[in-house]
């Protein structure tokens, strides 16, 4: 290991080099994100990108390494981000290198930011190594809540077919995550320099992780005797919409609700959102269709509604009598893909164009909700990507019973989107205890349980229906009654330590 690290020393002082090697060390880093999963290539890729850090001879090389390593790693992790753009090609097709490119770019500022603030914190300290996962840590809590945030692809998510996922119960994703280039810089570090203290030190942590993800040996609770149908109509994003195509997926999905079922009737049946090509005013003689084809079930479905010049992304309900009620409106919109940023504030000067007030885009609707089914409890729904923000779920009015991801992942294609997707969805079942019910137009439509685990599903690219049954609530877990306080706590404490120190040593 010696060897190598003089190696790496050499490589880093080679402009050109560099830059390629954290770039490729990004890119296998990213392996580790779904649908590869190859939790080692993430270790590997990190290791690389500390070995050049520890090298790095500024605050501001080690922020352009930090960005360097990102921009290969948020590539590839977001490479599914070009899809949208190829719905319509001949329009949109053009923007999307640029489109790919612009958001890795703009992820990998954070990781510079943390990576620059990582050098600048360990300064000449023996010490020094442990800033490089705090600085990771930091980068990843602000990618989270900066500009709406947006927390995909974290290094942690890696570990989601392993034992040490059941870690997010505690900390969350980002604190595995933290977790990871701690073990990392521990090892690396001790390997290196051969130090007794430094060995002792990452097998003790090896150790209690290894303690800490044997609770994932603990009895689940027990299933619900409720079973829901989840309809997958599997409507390509490109003909959804389209009129010679739209009302074939309608009547698809009526037929998939009116199947008698193997067992008993479904209590709760559930389409994808956005599952009604036209607008919720504009769709009553549908719902006494959707009623007759339940049979006695409430269907929960997407639909788009509108409120004068406003329009919402939401959810209803049908009930036996074919009226449908509102009873959620998405809250938690995708910036310049759902509405624009400042866009409303923009209309105050005369700028109309880009208001969600005037239609030019979805309104937000006023937060969380926890909609109470009676004898299936009490759900939290969320929709599309919702269910990547901790934070909306630790928001909510109470505690549901189970949530629901109604979501369309047709705009992100057939590869890498829906599945990374999924994994976080799984996630959210460990984070917070809770099973995670989820219902994708193209898939991946699923039942997960309190351990992330996918109890059944409906694979990728399949139409169809699944009959599953509701898994069972678990008890409310550490990170669902902190988040991520004491992980920014922990982070903060360190980095004041760390400033004091200094000053000490300049006086």
């Amino acid at each position: 290991m010696p060897d190598i690290d003089a190696r790496v020393a050499r490589l880093a002082a080679r402009p050109r080099v560099r830059v390629i090697a954290l770039l490729l060390a990004g890119a296998v880093a990213a392996l580790g994100q779904a649908p590869f999963l190859i939790w080692a290539t993430t270790l590997v890729g990190l290791l690389t990108a500390f070995l050049m850090w520890r090298h790095s001879r500024s605050p501001r090389a080690a922020a352009l390494q930090g960005w360097l390593f990102g921009l290969g790693y948020f590539t590839v992790t977001m490479s599914w981000l070009v899809n949208p753009f190829f719905v319509e090609p001949d329009r949109h097709g053009w923007m999307a290198p640029f489109a790919l490119l612009g958001m890795a770019g703009g992820l990998a500022l954070l990781w510079a930011l943390g990576w620059g603030l990582a050098r600048w914190l360990a300064g000449d300290s023996r010490l020094g190594w442990i800033y490089w996962p705090v600085g990771l840590g930091a980068a990843e809590l602000l990618r989270g809540a900066l500009f709406t945030g947006f927390p995909w692809g974290g290094p942690g998510l890696a570990w989601i077919d392993t034992p040490l996922a059941q870690i997010a119960s505690l900390v969350g994703v980002s604190g595995l995550s933290v977790l990871t280039a701690l073990w990392v810089a521990m090892l690396a570090v001790a390997v290196i320099g051969r130090r007794r203290n430094g060995i002792v030190g990452v097998t003790a942590l090896s150790l209690i992780l290894g303690l800490v993800a044997a609770l994932s040996s603990n009895p689940l609770p027990e299933d619900t005797p409720h079973t829901l149908r989840l309809i997958q109509p599997n409507a390509p994003q490109h003909k959804k919409w389209d009129p010679d195509f739209a009302e074939s997926f309608v009547r698809l999905q009526l037929d998939l609700t009116a199947t008698p079922p193997e067992d008993a009737r479904p209590n709760l049946i559930i389409w994808p959102e956005t599952s009604v090509p036209y607008l919720l005013q504009h769709a009553q003689l549908l719902f006494p269709l959707v009623a007759e084809a339940a049979a006695g079930s409430p269907v929960l479905m997407g639909i788009q509604r509108g409120e004068g010049q406003r329009y919402f992304n939401s959810l209803v309900q049908v009930n036996s009598d074919g009226i449908a009620r509102p009873v959620y409106d998405k809250h938690h919109l995708v910036p310049f893909g759902e509405y624009v940023p400042l866009g409303d504030a923009m209309a105050r000067i005369g700028i109309r164009a880009f208001a969600a007030q005037y239609g030019q885009g979805y309104s937000a609707g006023p937060g969380p909700v926890v909609f109470d089914m009676g004898a299936l409890g009490k759900v939290l729904p969320l929709i599309c990507y919702e269910a990547v923000f901790p934070r909306d779920i630790r928001n909510a009015p109470e505690r549901p019973d189970w949530i629901l991801q109604a979501t369309n992942d047709a705009w992100f294609g057939d590869f890498s989107g829906p599945q990374q997707h999924l994994v976080q969805a799984r996630f959210r079942a460990i984070e917070f205890g809770l099973p995670v019910i989820r219902v994708a137009n193209t898939g991946i439509s699923a039942a997960i349980d309190v351990r992330g685990q996918v109890r059944s599903s409906l694979d990728l690219g399949q139409a169809g229906y699944l009959d599953a049954r509701l898994p069972g609530t678990g008890s409310e877990t550490l990170y669902a009654r902190v988040g991520d306080l004491p992980l920014g706590f922990l982070l903060i404490c360190v980095a004041l330590v760390a400033i004091l120190g200094r000053r000490r040593f300049l006086h």
